[in-house]
């Protein structure tokens, strides 16, 4: 006896899709469908994931703000900080920033109490806050997927979508789906009544297949480095350092120091890595702000952020095509938000009131691009 048709099938089993799936799962028959071998293999699971909710463009300080109960609630929250460093001639670009993402300045000796490697030489201007925390995307990530078994809903890897159809006869989509690996790979045909396009960097992709216009998605690579603790400090109470413009940052994990140079290169869908030059340009502006040189790189990797062009991301039916349902474009901001945004994206499944604001919704729209 074959599968039932789903009422949903979610292409993408990073955290935009299995959120949805999650808040899907209870109300309507789900499948997740991901392409790699693991959930999470791409952005979702290369992210140093933290809750700022002042971070990001209006929407997305809504979904975020809108998520943090869900966050705090199952623990995923835990103290961190962070603080804003600048040298004695970034003064405007410091105020700036300070006002942006809510910081209060404090004076060097504060920062220096804080972050005992910073460079009393370089550094002219610091600001601090403590309400930006770290946030377990590993474990929140796993949790939407037991939520979504638990109610029923199905998750698949190593389940490649090749090709869509839409059947005006009967409203259902056909999927085209490459499933297995190596000699065992095989093609089977799914159907369902919507699809839910949370597939990353790969979403225009896949709007191409169903024959539908892009949304102008842009993935831009962001590296990381994972260094060995600067001169043996116990980085337990250190914020998350950022250099204005966020032209780096630095945050501790497990007793390691991860430092980006805060990259945004366009590039194309694929597995990101690394550049060496980028990460080592990153890896100076680190050091000018410190008294610790770097000496060892034990790791570095890098994901991918996908942007539309007004920054903001694309949630909601489709304009031409209404049972084909966006939520891409999540850009650096997708952990944070994804409980808020995966329970926007089922309840206009579901035609249920999403608890967003109206203003907030039509920002989301795919609508504004086309």
């Amino acid at each position: 006896m074959s599968d039932p048709i789903p009422d949903v099938l979610i292409i993408g089993g990073g955290l935009a899709g299995l959120s949805t799936a999650a808040a899907l799962a209870p109300r309507r028959s789900t499948l997740v469908l991901e392409s790699e071998s693991a959930l999470g293999y791409h952005s979702s699971g290369r992210s140093a994931a933290m809750f700022e909710a002042h971070y990001g463009p209006a929407p997305v300080q809504v979904l975020t703000q809108a998520s943090e109960t869900h966050h705090r609630d199952n623990g995923y929250l835990s103290p961190r900080g962070m603080m804003l460093v600048a040298g004695p001639d970034e003064a405007e670009e410091f105020a700036a920033d300070c006002a942006t993402l809510s910081l209060t300045e404090i004076s060097v000796e504060q920062a220096l109490e804080m972050v005992p490697v910073l460079n009393p030489a370089t550094l002219g201007f610091a600001a601090y806050h403590d309400t930006a925390e770290d946030l377990d995307a590993d474990r929140l990530l796993q949790d939407f997927a037991k939520v979504t078994r638990s109610h029923g809903g199905r998750i698949r890897t190593d389940a490649q979508v090749i090709a869509i159809r839409h059947s005006a006869t009967d409203d259902l989509w056909e999927v085209d789906v490459a499933t297995g690996t190596g000699t065992g790979r095989t093609t089977e045909t799914l159907r369902s009544r919507h699809i839910v396009n949370a597939a990353g960097a790969w979403a225009d992709e896949i709007a191409a297949l169903a024959g539908l216009p892009p949304i102008g998605l842009q993935p831009k690579r962001r590296s990381m480095a994972r260094l060995p603790a600067p001169g043996g400090h116990d980085l337990t109470t250190w914020p998350m350092i950022m250099g204005v413009g966020e032209c780096w940052y630095a945050k501790p994990d497990a007793g390691k120091l991860l430092v980006s140079p805060a990259d945004a290169d366009p590039v194309a869908p694929h597995d990101a890595y690394a550049d060496d030059m980028v990460l080592a340009e990153g890896l100076a502006r680190y050091e000018d702000m410190v008294t610790t040189p770097v000496t060892r790189v034990e790791h570095n990797w890098a994901g991918l952020r996908s942007f539309v062009a007004d920054g903001v991301p694309v949630m909601g039916p489709d304009p031409d095509q209404p049972s084909f349902v966006w939520c891409a474009g999540q850009g650096g901001y997708g952990v944070q938000s994804s409980p808020a945004a995966g329970r926007v994206i089922a309840d206009l499944i579901t035609g249920e009131t999403p608890e967003i604001d109206a203003a907030t919704l039509a920002a989301l729209s795919p609508g504004r691009l086309r």
